[in-house]
């Protein structure tokens, strides 16, 4: 069974917070968004994941 494409979670709002490290808008670093087109599903997942814990410990809602 094939597995869905997960999609990139950029809405082209791109800024690095230099504290954190993180993009303000999808809260991922710079490695991960610049190698998220490489990323197979299941580290496309994994980011995710990593994007919704740190959504969460910095008090964001998410969009969904």
């Amino acid at each position: 069974m094939e597995e869905a494409a997960i999609e990139s979670p950029c809405i082209r709002e791109c800024r690095i917070d230099q504290i954190t490290g993180y993009c303000v808008s999808c809260l991922r670093t710079l490695k991960e968004i610049s190698y998220w087109e490489s990323y197979a599903p299941t580290e496309r997942r994994r980011v995710m994941s990593l994007i919704e814990a740190r959504r969460a410990a910095a008090g964001h809602h998410s969009g969904n």
